[in-house]
């Protein structure tokens, strides 16, 4: 069987994982304020997912599209090597997305995981499906039911 790709990987791991979702289709987008509007959410709902890279291992910070990751709140929980994975790595080790529209879900990276507590007071947020066309709502208790991640405050101030 071939490799699933962008909103087909996302929904095949998020049936197996029994959390429910809601698939939202769109005209592409390249960044998650766009990806918000062709939405329908505002930025606050929308979670951006930023590829970190820890050494060899990877990160992924999950942010409400409103605010700007700080990389130093990030670097205090995982380590001063932390530093934004580059396209080509991007490219190279999640061929089955397209280069920025990361899910926000770890587990299918086999990454580490840190959402941002800001995103819990939303009865859904809105994060890429994998590729530049989809994007799935989902219950923000659910994401951390199947992502496990650190909660912690890591936007800018």
């Amino acid at each position: 069987m071939a490799e699933e790709h962008g909103i087909d990987a996302v929904t095949g791991f998020l049936d197996h994982s029994g959390v429910s979702y809601e698939v939202l289709e769109h005209e592409q987008t390249f960044t998650a304020r766009e990806e918000a509007r062709a939405s329908g959410v505002s930025p606050t709902d929308e979670a951006k997912s930023v590829l970190l890279r820890i050494g060899k291992d990877y990160c992924v910070a999950v942010i409400p599209a409103s605010e700007q990751l700080d990389l130093h709140k990030v670097r205090e929980l995982v380590g001063d090597s932390a530093r934004l994975a580059t396209e080509r790595e991007m490219a190279n080790d999640y061929d089955q997305f397209d280069v920025g529209a990361i899910p926000p879900l770890g587990p299918m990276l086999s990454a580490r995981e840190i959402v941002d507590r800001r995103l819990l007071d939303h009865d859904a947020i809105v994060g890429s499906g994998g590729d530049h066309r989809h994007s799935i709502r989902i219950d923000p208790n659910a994401l951390v039911q199947v992502a496990s991640p650190t909660l912690a405050d890591i936007c800018q101030d």
